[in-house]
């Protein structure tokens, strides 16, 4: 993520929820899932190959994705990635704990404005 003062770090786990969320949609490559994260939350998330590509990498290894050859929209080729069973049960157990964290911060927050 590009560093400005709009912009701050992911959580860890961040990334890889999002990667899932969006593969569950459609498969896509790289690129693919950099512009859908980027357009999705409205250019406020900014997504840098330098984290992208090991984090596909991590996940391919833990079977949460799997990859196959394609051809890009500018005729190359390209990796597409799609989420496995594993992944889509790993997606939800993370969205889960995500949800009862942010309810937690959300109510110590809360209080501090009463």
């Amino acid at each position: 993520m590009t560093k400005n003062s709009d912009r701050r770090d992911l959580f860890p786990g961040a990334l890889e929820m999002m990667i899932l969320q969006s593969l569950r949609l459609r498969p896509m490559h790289g690129y693919g899932l950099v512009k859908h994260i980027q357009q999705v939350s409205e250019d406020l998330l900014e997504i840098e190959e330098g984290s992208l590509y090991p984090a596909l990498q991590r996940m391919l290894r833990e079977a949460l994705l799997e990859s196959e050859m394609g051809i890009s929209a500018k005729g190359r080729p390209t990796r597409i990635y799609h989420i496995t069973e594993k992944g889509l049960k790993h997606l939800e157990q993370e969205l889960s704990s995500f949800e009862r964290m942010f309810a937690g911060v959300t109510r110590v927050l809360g209080t501090a404005q009463a």
